[in-house]
């Protein structure tokens, strides 16, 4: 990538939250590197932990969830077992009813990523799987993660 824009988004300050993630042995795939779907588990890790510790998220008993409704990954260089990753996250946009995360995927202290996507959550009550509001509290909680669009 060479743009400007995408130079400067692509760098471990430009993201607010991280989460450290081991790689695991059964990660790697038969081309001796995490396989491309293992990026998507991290990703979902990453925010999820975030919407824990700093939302109130309990995924057993929580009214309304974010359900995904779509993801992204581009990948920029190999990670492999052993390898210790930066997950970094922020809030590209929040909106009425849904939050676009981005996500980077650091090698442990490395200033560029390994690999960097998105992530959408459309907020719903279970059983009726129709856009509601962001609930306040989530909002409260996902305000620091929010960069400049």
């Amino acid at each position: 990538m060479s743009d400007k824009k995408n130079e400067r988004d692509e760098r471990r300050g430009n993201y607010p939250h991280f989460l450290q993630i081991p790689t695991r042995w059964m990660d790697n795939d038969v081309y001796g590197h995490v396989n491309n779907v293992t990026y998507y588990s991290y990703f979902d890790t990453a925010v999820n932990e975030f919407l824990m510790r700093h939302t109130g998220l309990d995924y057993r008993k929580s009214e309304p969830v974010g359900m995904v409704v779509e993801t992204g990954c581009r990948f920029h260089s190999e990670i492999a077992f052993p390898d210790v990753l930066d997950v970094g996250v922020r809030v590209r946009r929040l909106g009425n009813s849904s939050v676009t995360y981005e996500i980077a995927i650091f090698k442990h202290g490395a200033e560029t990523p390994s690999a960097t996507g998105h992530f959408v959550h459309v907020y719903v009550r279970p059983g009726e799987m129709k856009p509601i509001p962001v609930p306040d509290h989530v909002r409260a909680g996902l305000a620091p993660l929010v960069v400049d669009a």
